[in-house]
């Protein structure tokens, strides 16, 4: 099983908008880049592969923005991204981005990166980002590696009669796991993770790749692996779904549990900002949409719809996270950013509604969080492999998980009510519009903030399902497979090809 944590691979990162494979994939791919060079390069060009789904829609979702500003060392979150291209050439990087068949496109948001440094050394790497802003670089000059920003790593090249001595060197260090090595002809690389950065490295290194982390290290181990260890961990410590999550976290990553606690406030806080900001007036226009959420907000509070009620303010609030998203603003993907509205749009419900306390939300973001877990463990956030049911349909459940929990439900009945959730959306495609992660995400993101609420009640009220979230996690992905590549991200069918969305004109 891979070693999942809740908070570097669910529930973050923070980021700027749109989309976390295309924009904070990308940021990661670039970071992971400029780090492996030694710093800034004067030249890039980055390479999508011509089928994959980057190549339509890499300008509309700000992957250049995002590649320009990690090569030029911003923040994620400096205000400045929207502008890095402009900035990029009076800060000395020259960057180009093509399109071409790649040899190792395995994934659909396989990429090539061509950097080179100031002296002029050249770095040729190939990546891919893998959802939610999951990235794996897969190749550095030729060497087959597989970073993901997850620890501090020391690639390090040497000639076969010194390997063994380097690798002894290498020993000396605070090794998250024992050094690799491989071979190719006469030269060998050696592979080191280590908790903490690398302060020398071996005497006989013909060549020294140096990788930083982007998120917190594992330096520590899994308490449970899947939802039957998991609900039994749960039972064993007679706790909720949030406690047991929190003690898993606190455990892989080596730190307590106020610090585990302390890193999801600061997600909290991103989420309650988004879905408030965005029902201010005066938001600037998408590209496509006008923002309405506050308009739509303001008339349930006015008796002005329907029926109206939290379900309804759930949805008004999840889409202005969405419009803040699409905004290129700041928000937390949960677990991506095209499904960066429905836990805040939840959430904020709860705390405004419900007048929940900070410590009630974060718990209710561990429940939201140990769901997650389980898909990030069995299947992905990508709706590239998957479609819209492992993003927008994985918030779903996530948030059902986080509503059973503030009612004070048992762990079984979360992962239930999770398992539901998946189960109603299962199948769902993603076709994002003219390539832009506004529609139909904005109203899908809504509807499945709405749908937590009344899928807890159904499960809270004794509903029993027969199908748990295991297997169910299992059946999504199976069925995201078989989606054809049209129907993942790629704008190629779905409502993306309809003429009224054709025709739509950009407002911005």
């Amino acid at each position: 099983m891979k070693r999942i944590s809740i908070l570097n691979d669910v529930l973050g990162p923070i980021m700027r908008g749109p989309s976390s494979s295309h924009t904070a994939g990308s940021y990661h791919l670039g970071a992971l880049g400029r780090s492996l060079l030694g710093g800034r390069p004067t030249r890039a060009v980055i390479t999508f592969d011509a089928d994959g789904s980057f190549a339509p829609c890499y300008r509309a979702q700000g992957s250049d923005l995002a590649f320009a500003a990690a090569l030029l060392g911003w923040s994620i979150t400096d205000d400045r991204v929207p502008m890095a291209l402009l900035e990029a050439p009076a800060s000395g990087l020259e960057i180009r981005f093509e399109t071409a068949a790649l040899r190792d496109a395995d994934h659909p948001n396989r990429v090539h990166l061509d950097l080179t440094a100031a002296g002029g050394h050249t770095m040729h790497l190939s990546g891919r980002s893998v959802g939610g802003g999951a990235v794996e670089i897969t190749e550095v000059d030729g060497w087959p590696v597989l970073l993901t920003g997850a620890s501090h790593t020391l690639l390090v090249e040497v000639d076969r009669e010194d390997a063994e001595s380097a690798a002894a060197e290498l020993a000396c260090l605070p090794l998250l796991k024992p050094v690799s090595q491989q071979r190719d002809g006469t030269a060998v690389l050696l592979t080191a993770e280590l908790a903490e950065p690398a302060t020398a490295v071996p005497t006989t290194a013909k060549q020294v790749w140096r990788a930083e982390p982007l998120m917190f290290t594992k330096r520590g181990s899994e308490l449970f692996a899947g939802t039957r260890e998991m609900l039994a961990y749960a039972s064993a410590q007679s706790c909720g779904l949030a406690a047991a999550a929190l003690a898993y976290e606190a455990a892989l990553l080596g730190i307590d549990e106020a610090e585990a606690n302390a890193a999801m406030g600061r997600r909290l806080a991103v989420m309650l900002g988004s879905a408030r900001g965005g029902l201010e007036p005066g938001l600037p226009l998408m590209q496509l949409l006008r923002p309405t959420a506050g308009s739509i907000f303001a008339a349930e509070q006015a008796g002005q719809v329907a029926v109206g009620g939290l379900h309804t303010r759930a949805a008004a609030r999840a889409m202005a996270a969405m419009h803040i998203n699409c905004g290129m603003g700041v928000v937390c993907a949960a677990p991506t950013a095209g499904s960066a509205g429905v836990l805040p749009g939840v959430l904020t419900t709860l705390a405004d509604d419900r007048e929940l306390s900070e410590a009630a939300l974060i718990a209710t973001l561990w429940a939201a969080g140990a769901v997650g877990l389980v898909v990030a463990e069995r299947a992905t956030f990508a709706a590239e492999v998957g479609g819209c049911q492992v993003e927008i349909g994985a918030a779903g459940a996530m948030a059902a998980a986080a509503v059973v929990e503030m009612a004070g439900g048992t762990a079984q009945q979360a992962c239930d009510a999770a398992a539901v959730c998946f189960q109603n959306t299962m199948g769902s495609v993603c076709d994002l519009v003219q390539g832009i992660v506004e529609i139909p995400c904005h109203t899908r993101n809504a509807v499945a903030a709405s749908s937590a609420f009344v899928v807890a009640d159904l499960v809270l009220g004794g509903y029993e399902n027969p199908v748990g979230l295991d297997e169910t996690v299992d059946a999504v992905l199976a069925v995201g497979r078989m989606l054809p590549p049209e129907l993942r991200v790629t704008s190629r069918g779905g409502l993306a090809v309809c003429p009224s969305a054709l025709a739509l004109p950009r407002l911005s």
